[in-house]
């Protein structure tokens, strides 16, 4: 296989978090006022980790284990992730709604059974979708992940549905 530094697409660190982070942990309902991604971002997942905002880069990632963005079915809560600069969030499994909400404004999320168990808050971690491979830099740790569909990457490359939409239509 090709050197990942050679094929990076994202790079970041890792914030690490457990399994059933439900969408009232990651956008607190008392900020749900508002759908302003840059006022939801100061909010991400402050009440589990009150220093993400200050701490999260453009390009890090969240990783959980299982059940991430269970709870209720506000888009709120990808919105936030997103506007954090969060390239993907990497979990063993998602709640379905949350998973498409998240396709739906362009998050990029991914399923592993492993990686969530070999990784530690700030491994570094990179991605490349297009080979369908996440590494830790950090373990030295390589994980083959599925690559979306064709129609549904390109929907993620555009920012989302709306995007989407605008760009079939010509709008």
């Amino acid at each position: 296989m090709e050197q990942m530094e050679d094929i990076i697409v994202k790079k970041g660190k890792s914030f690490v978090y457990g399994d059933d982070v439900d969408t009232d942990v990651i956008i607190p309902a008392r900020y749900l006022n508002t759908s302003d991604p840059k006022e939801l971002a100061e909010h991400c997942m402050e009440d589990i980790d009150k220093d993400f905002h200050k701490n999260v880069q453009k390009d890090d990632f969240i990783i959980a284990k299982d059940n991430f963005g269970c709870g209720s079915s506000r888009e709120h809560a990808p919105i936030a992730i997103k506007a954090s600069g969060v390239s993907a969030v990497i979990a063993k499994s998602f709640a379905r709604i949350f998973y498409r909400n998240a396709i739906n404004i362009g998050l990029v999320i991914i399923e592993n059974d492993k990686l969530p168990d070999e990784t530690k808050n700030g491994d570094e971690i990179c991605m490349d979708l297009d080979k369908g491979v996440v590494k830790n830099l950090t373990t030295g740790k390589e994980y083959a992940v599925t690559v979306f569909p064709k129609e549904i990457q390109e929907l993620i490359d555009v920012g989302g549905l709306v995007n989407y939409t605008k760009k079939k239509l010509g709008v």
